[in-house]
């Protein structure tokens, strides 16, 4: 008997339970969130970053114009001297002595031609009257005319002793900043020697010369005659070499019309302004600039690109009823956070940003736009697990 209702009660216990699982079947999961983003086509500046090496604005050789012994130098190396500055005196003596010959040869020259000339005006009336000879006329106008002749030549003399006068002060060809001095107090130096004295530069503005290889160049060029794209403004960001950004912008001043053949690249050069002397000429630097803009461009966030490991890229898009479908895309380069897409995309695709890691393609998915608060829980889910809790106790 006992063996009956203990066995009665097992059954009755067994039908309880099987009858509280039945009433708490869990429900489907709601579909998972996916963050996306509607793509349109927009304008899209197409950035490149090249290296470059600065170069001086201007730059000058100081050269003696004429021989002799430096007397002085009148500048302090390093510092900024003006075009027409005195930068060395050489000895003078020589060149004094000459100008003061060339002055005397010229008196002597115009006393000449006062003669030859009174003479000739003589001779004149007493040839119209056959006083003298024909011919003794002839050669007194010759010989005034060979006397203002050496007046000009002597007069040139001079001019040109004055001139090796004051080359004997070297002066500064333009305004910059000047290097060491190569020749010091006492030095002979010649006219038209192969040493420069010195070297002046001027380093504000100061170029920047960046290197672009020709196929890249090439490439650029047919885009542009394709008309897909148009060409940029011609304004430069600088990096320098400890990575730090430049505080002023350049623009390109030309592209030069040939190929180094040893390096197979295109020079670009850039002017920058350069006020307080922080590029120096040899200084290597990036250049970060836009040569074209394309037209039609599409950005996608980076987040919302995946790659296979042969590197196609593709993205997940919002398909027919919410479901998400795998398409492959073709992209250019970055820019900024995002994707340049050139093909594979077309304007209002919602292409899926957030949530990747729970999309499968096929599977309908919550689609909210990206940045949005996640969904909260639903309402009463801790109720109905206490509740199913209850029940099984």
């Amino acid at each position: 008997m006992r063996v009956r209702t203990a066995a009665a009660l097992l059954l009755a216990g067994a039908i309880a339970l099987s009858g509280c699982g039945k009433k708490k079947d869990a429900p489907a999961p709601p579909p998972p969130e996916a963050g996306y983003v509607v793509v349109q086509s927009q304008s899209v500046p197409l950035v490149i970053e090249l290296p470059g090496r600065t170069s001086a604005f201007e730059t000058s050789e100081v050269r003696p114009q004429v021989s002799g012994v430096i007397q002085a130098r009148l500048f302090t190396e390093g510092a900024i001297v003006h075009q027409g500055q005195t930068l060395y005196r050489i000895d003078p003596s020589l060149y004094r002595a000459a100008v003061s010959q060339a002055q005397a040869n010229l008196r002597s020259a115009e006393a000449t031609r006062e003669a030859a000339a009174a003479r000739a005006a003589r001779y004149k009336p007493l040839a119209a009257i056959q006083a003298v000879a024909q011919q003794d006329y002839t050669d007194a106008v010759a010989t005034a005319r060979q006397a203002a002749a050496a007046v000009a030549q002597n007069a040139a003399a001079l001019e040109t002793a004055r001139i090796n006068l004051r080359f004997t002060n070297v002066p500064a060809p333009i305004t910059g900043r000047i290097s060491r001095s190569l020749f010091t107090t006492g030095a002979l130096v010649t006219s038209g020697q192969a040493d420069a004295l010195t070297t002046i530069q001027r380093l504000d503005p100061i170029f920047v010369d960046i290197q672009q290889s020709s196929s890249d160049l090439i490439a650029l060029r047919q885009s542009l005659a394709k008309g897909g794209t148009v060409a940029s403004s011609a304004n430069v960001r600088l990096k320098l070499e400890d990575g730090s950004p430049y505080a002023y912008a350049g623009r390109v001043q030309f592209a030069e019309e040939m190929v180094d053949p040893s390096t197979g690249a295109v020079t670009l050069r850039a002017r920058f302004p350069n006020p307080q002397g922080l590029l120096l000429p040899g200084m290597y630097v990036r250049a970060t600039f836009s040569q074209a803009t394309t037209k039609q461009g599409i950005l996608v966030p980076q987040a919302g690109i995946s790659r296979d490991p042969q590197g196609n890229a593709s993205v997940m898009l919002i398909g027919p009823d919410n479901k998400p479908v795998s398409r492959k895309v073709v992209t250019a380069q970055t820019v900024g956070a995002n994707w340049l897409v050139t093909s594979g995309l077309k304007p209002g695709d919602r292409v899926i940003v957030e949530g990747l890691g729970k999309v499968k393609p096929g599977k309908p998915i919550r689609p909210v736009p990206a940045g949005s608060k996640p969904a909260p829980a639903p309402a009463g889910a801790k109720g109905d697990k206490g509740d199913s809790g209850s029940s099984g106790g």
